[in-house]
């Protein structure tokens, strides 16, 4: 607690603390309307029993949770960045390890909500037992055994540097700082390589799958080529997600052909490649979704009109 006092004193009002305050201000208000959003859909979830006795949206209910989390992780990481709070590896490394399994969590479930639409046309009269909704959560619960397998491996090889001891040594807590072996980063960027590549073979090839059907099928054209665009927009959430691993090159392009300062670039590259996808990726879907949309209009509508409300009930005189 002392390393983040020292980190955090200071006078927020100096000039190096003014370009702080600012990227704080821009980011606040999108994760404000985002976790706005999130938990408005979750409480329709919650509050609607027929949205949990489908498959689709526990798994689209699992991927709002987890992108949430894994937004929440980023952007602490983020104030730490700009606040240059420094504490021991013992604290930092558990943040990093969220992270890290919430970004893997995320295409691992656009594959499986891909596996369920294709398991939905190939088999519309008998779903297969691990495909019901009172079963699912056996396989959102081997997701996340898989998305923290990785980190696992990743942390377990990671060599210290000399001097750092991991109960007292305060460090800024950035991924860079973990992985300083090179040994780790091969690992990394392999696995990471083709842990993404795997997961955008499933969902071509349930497109694929899906598209050869609805040149088969003569009848419900129209619920097929829906499942069609719905694997077409995940692809489309797997390109948004692998927008995060072109920071590296991007801060280099940026940092040679510009005159921004290094804490910019960062704030550049984060907002653009992490923050923004998360922001539009569980938007975009639910706003595609008409159930989910009705009810979200009806819910703030519902919400507004009891602030409404509130506002013109007069205290009560003693």
């Amino acid at each position: 607690m002392q390393n983040v006092s020292a980190g955090l004193s200071g006078n927020l009002t100096s000039p190096n603390y003014i370009p702080v305050i600012i990227k704080v201000c821009v980011v606040a208000p999108f994760l404000c309307i985002f976790i706005y959003c999130i938990v408005l859909m979750l409480y329709i979830f919650a509050s609607n029993r027929h949205f949990m006795d489908s498959s689709r949206y526990i798994l689209f209910a699992s991927m709002l949770v987890n992108d949430t989390l894994q937004l929440l992780s980023s952007v602490v990481l983020f104030l730490l960045a700009m606040g240059r709070v420094r504490f021991p590896i013992v604290f930092c490394a558990p943040l990093l390890f969220f992270s890290t399994a919430t970004f893997l969590n995320t295409p691992l479930i656009l594959a499986t909500m891909s596996l369920e639409r294709y398991v939905a046309i190939m088999y519309p009269l008998q779903c297969p037992p691990a495909w019901r909704s009172d079963r699912v959560w056996i396989i959102l619960l081997c997701l996340w055994l898989i998305s923290c397998v990785l980190p696992t491996v990743d942390f377990s090889i990671a060599e210290t540097r000399p001097g750092v001891n991991e109960l007292s040594t305060p460090i800024y807590c950035n991924s860079a700082f973990l992985n300083s072996s090179p040994i780790q980063t091969l690992f990394k960027v392999s696995l990471n390589g083709l842990f993404f590549a795997a997961v955008a073979l499933v969902i071509l090839y349930t497109y694929i799958r899906i598209l050869l059907e609805t040149k088969k099928m003569r009848q419900d054209r129209a619920s097929v080529s829906k499942a069609m665009h719905t694997v077409l927009l995940h692809g489309v959430q797997l390109l948004l997600c692998l927008m995060a691993f072109t920071n590296p090159i991007t801060e280099m392009l940026v940092l040679l052909h510009t005159y921004w300062l290094p804490s910019d670039i960062y704030f550049f590259t984060f907002f653009c490649f992490v923050l923004i996808p998360r922001f539009l990726s569980p938007l975009i879907y639910g706003g595609r979704d008409k159930s989910l949309r009705d009810h979200m209009r009806k819910a703030t509508l519902c919400c507004c009109h009891s602030l409404r409300t509130c506002g013109k009930v007069k205290p009560s005189g003693f």
